[in-house]
């Protein structure tokens, strides 16, 4: 069986999502499993978990691109393992790559290497493009979106008598947040 997985990093990403979709049932695809989740968020991809839990001997688990299926090479490398463990093969569309074959498994070894590589450059720039911009005194953060909802969540817990863990996920806030709001309003000053 051909297997499909799709991922994007956020919900925004709707069409990203819906071009993996297309390519994954144009590659024959007979069953994609899909999620709107960050690739760092381990603990939260079942659908990851849901399709290696799913492969079995003979089936091909497809991916548009590399980096929506793994993390690091590390990670790659587990994946791999454990699909070829369970006698199924990898296929990466936009790298031609498929693991049931030695040239598949060595491009995809040294691909995942480069890809990791110019994550890592990347992340680096970033991090001093950042400091550089903290020591010019344009550098500011993210603006406080849990505090800019401080009032509502005041209303919401006094006036109408909500939960933490409610207003939370009303206002799509951490439950952290609201207790600080909350604390915030309590200490005088």
């Amino acid at each position: 069986m051909i297997v499909g997985y799709a991922r994007t990093s956020t919900t925004d990403q709707k069409a990203g999502l819906e071009a993996q979709l297309r390519d994954l049932r144009a590659a024959g695809c007979e069953d994609i499993y899909q999620e709107e989740v960050s690739s760092v968020d381990t603990v939260n991809r079942e659908k990851l978990a849901e399709v290696m839990r799913f492969v079995r001997k003979d089936d091909v688990l497809v991916v548009s691109k590399l980096d929506r299926l793994a993390r690091s090479v590390s990670h790659l490398n587990d994946l791999v393992k454990e699909i070829e463990g369970k006698g199924a093969s990898l296929r990466i569309l936009d790298m031609s790559i498929d693991t049931a074959t030695p040239n598949g498994r060595l491009m995809l070894n040294l691909l995942g290497s480069i890809a990791q590589f110019e994550r890592e450059i990347m992340l680096e720039r970033q991090r001093e493009g950042i400091a550089k911009a903290k020591a010019d005194g344009k550098y500011k953060g993210r603006k406080p979106t849990a505090r800019a909802q401080s009032s509502e969540v005041l209303k919401l817990v006094k006036v109408e008598g909500m939960a933490a863990a409610d207003v939370a996920a009303r206002l799509r806030i951490s439950r952290a947040s609201v207790y600080r709001i909350l604390s915030d309003a309590a200490t005088p000053g």
